[in-house]
């Protein structure tokens, strides 16, 4: 945990415009452009290929093409979400392609541009360069099933594995060892070029070998793992996947390999830089800021009643953190889809605004409390918002439009929850990632 209090600057009298600060400010430190010249390597003597996939992927290949010698050859592909490729500097040449696809989701377009992203290393040499530009999302933008499994089984796989509550770990072990380009295996194709991967942490932890399901990392998890991942959650593959699985013949290239040897993988934007840099910005406004950790997981809504607990101590001046204050947090959560009641209609919303039901319950109205709960990328799971916002009137005006928040999680309906109330976070496609970003503000 982090506090100082900065010299009282003036806050915005409106909470809902101070915690959109923060949020902006978070992700202001997260964008490629500012955070990609340090890492970058010298020009090879040979070719640089540039490939990658994230909904960062994008603003990543920006990045590397205003940054990169005018007179030094470069060239690649790279996918990133449907509507995340940014509007281009202007002019800045195109020298790499950037092309779109589904997520969460797998769809036809990700398996294209994965197998043409396999394609462009094939035939390098140690004189050659490949630079991956890699972010969360990648996992489902980039691929490539393996042996004996359709892209619509990997569909359903994907779908199963999101409603079930698997932490972003779990569902990663079982998409590193259904697949033929994660888990290493695309760097294992680049041999002998060198690689060097650039990327933006959306996990808990940071660990490269789990952003996008790591496919230029060497993976210490096992197809042992992947089996018992998907008996837990009930998941079922085609036998003969199984049985790979089983025998060991999916596994993934491990730590030590020698097609890996030489390989970089710099971190260029993590969780916790875009929480410090809300912090700073609380500061500058003159609150208190906390920073309790940046790899809080768990139910959605579980870590909003503990998080709504810890504020309306601190509201009534019964916590260690003291009022005025930003109480800042990161992570990934998750949700659990709840079966549908027969002629229910389908609840539409994401982690962050679970959170900010279960917080909204947790709090019941407590004065002098306010928070923002969305994802850095904009989109919260499937929908057009990046979260919501929370008030102290949050359950009176729900209240006076006949809505509860325990319909509304009982049947995952967030969206419904706080359109109603005209209180979504909206922010369209921010070109970054760096995962969930909640802010609590007590006065």
């Amino acid at each position: 945990m982090q506090s100082h209090l900065a010299p009282p600057h003036h806050a915005p009298d409106d909470p809902r415009q101070l915690l959109r600060q923060l949020y902006d400010a978070a992700v202001r430190r997260a964008l490629p452009l500012h955070n990609t010249a340090a890492h970058l390597p010298p020009p090879p003597k040979g070719r640089t290929v540039v490939i990658g996939a994230g909904k960062a992927g994008g603003a990543m290949a920006q990045a590397v093409e205003a940054l990169w010698p005018a007179d030094a050859p470069l060239s690649g592909l790279v996918v990133t979400r449907y509507g995340h490729t940014p509007p281009r500097l202007a002019g800045l040449p195109e020298r790499i392609e950037v092309v779109e696809a589904a997520h969460p989701v797998p769809d036809e377009a990700g398996l294209a541009a994965a197998q043409r992203i396999l394609g462009l290393v094939q035939g390098l040499t140690a004189d050659d360069l490949v630079l991956c530009l890699i972010s969360g999302g990648g996992s489902a933008l980039l691929t490539l099933p393996a042996d004996g499994l359709s892209l619509a089984d990997k569909q359903r796989i994907n779908r199963q594995l999101l409603e079930s509550g698997a932490h972003i770990g779990e569902m990663n072990t079982v998409r590193k060892h259904l697949s033929r380009i994660k888990g290493g295996r695309l760097a294992a194709a680049c041999a002998p070029a060198r690689v060097v991967t650039l990327t933006i942490s959306d996990v808990p932890g940071d660990d490269v070998s789990v952003i996008a399901s790591g496919p230029t990392v060497a993976d210490a998890s096992t197809c042992a793992d992947a089996l018992a991942i998907l008996h837990r959650y009930g998941i079922a593959v085609p036998e003969a996947v199984h049985q790979a699985l089983s025998s060991g013949a999916l596994e993934t290239p491990k730590p030590g390999d020698a097609r890996l040897a030489g390989h970089a993988v710099h971190l260029i934007a993590t969780p916790q830089q875009s929480l410090q840099a809300a912090a700073e910005a609380a500061r500058a406004m003159g609150l208190n800021a906390y920073i309790l950790s940046d790899e809080i997981e768990g139910e959605s809504r579980e870590v909003g009643k503990v998080l709504g607990a810890m504020a309306r101590s601190t509201a009534l001046g019964r916590s260690a953190f003291e009022a005025p204050c930003a109480i800042l947090s990161g992570g990934e959560t998750t949700v659990t889809v709840r079966p549908r009641a027969e002629g229910q209609p389908k609840g539409r919303g994401g982690r962050a605004g679970e959170f900010c039901l279960g917080l909204a319950q947790a709090l019941g109205g407590q004065a002098g409390v306010w928070a923002l709960a969305a994802d850095t990328d904009g989109i919260d799971g499937v929908e057009d918002n990046a979260g919501a916002f929370v008030a102290p009137d949050t359950l009176a005006r729900a209240a006076a439009q006949g809505l509860k928040v325990s319909d509304h999680l009982d049947r995952n309906d967030a969206y419904g929850y706080f359109s109603a109330l005209g209180d979504l976070v909206v922010t369209g496609p921010t070109h970054t990632n760096v995962n969930d970003f909640r802010a609590l503000l007590v006065r």
